[in-house]
């Protein structure tokens, strides 16, 4: 699993969730409380900053995921520059449809397609420091120049997915923005790619050795008991 770090890092206060499309499923849903599982360890990158540098962990479950139609894996690739400048990716999530607006009932997951900006005319529209740091390498810009479709609040360490050749690859992980959809102001995104060799580490420790070009990793949503 492939998060953003997260304030709380005790793993007994998380549970994850898979399966369903909302972030609120009723406590009558059969199907959700089969699908939910606890997390044992969370893992994050050593070299994570608050500045957004090295923005990703990982979530280590209790138990292994049962795959069905409805729960499948996503691909993780060494590289995503074959992926630069494609226009018809995809960002997903809980948060706000708009910068004041939270997702009303019922808590559907939305989707937005977005596309994949130049590295260079990013950092240009950005024209600050963070963004032109030594961590340049590890993020990944996406929207579009006139605003308007974008992550917004709540949808940080959501999924930033592009298709290839009938497989879903993701490519990036929400990490932060200035407002929602703005002018000029694409979301930022991990890339993921930059730290394929420490996602490989990590899960070689508990897991069978991957194909060194390609890990396969759920997708899900963080539920924190305490709110049930």
């Amino acid at each position: 699993l492939l998060p953003t770090p997260t304030r709380d890092q005790n793993p007994s206060k998380w549970t994850v969730q898979f399966g369903v499309l909302t972030s609120k499923p009723s406590l009558w849903n059969i199907w959700a409380y089969f699908h939910r599982y606890r997390v044992r360890d969370i893992i994050v990158n050593p070299y994570f900053k608050v500045s957004s540098v090295n923005d990703i962990a990982l979530l280590r479950l209790a138990t292994s995921v049962t795959y069905n139609k409805h729960i499948q894996p996503i691909c993780v690739l060494t590289s995503s520059s074959e992926f630069k400048n494609r226009n018809d990716c995809w960002v997903t999530g809980w948060g706000y449809i708009s910068e004041k607006k939270s997702l009303p009932h019922p808590h559907s997951l939305q989707e937005v397609q977005v596309s994949v900006i130049n590295k260079s005319r990013c950092m240009y529209l950005f024209l600050q420091p963070d963004v032109r740091s030594d961590g340049e390498d590890d993020v990944i810009c996406a929207g579009f120049e006139d605003g308007k479709r974008d992550a917004c609040k709540g949808d940080s360490g959501g999924p930033l997915v592009c298709e290839k050749k009938d497989l879903w690859i993701q490519i990036g992980i929400v990490s932060w923005g200035v407002g929602c959809g703005r002018p000029n102001r694409p979301g930022v995104y991990t890339n993921v790619s930059n730290h394929f060799n420490w996602i490989q580490m990590v899960t070689a420790r508990s897991t069978p050795r991957p194909q060194p070009s390609q890990l396969l990793l759920p997708l899900a949503l963080l539920w924190a008991p305490r709110l049930l």
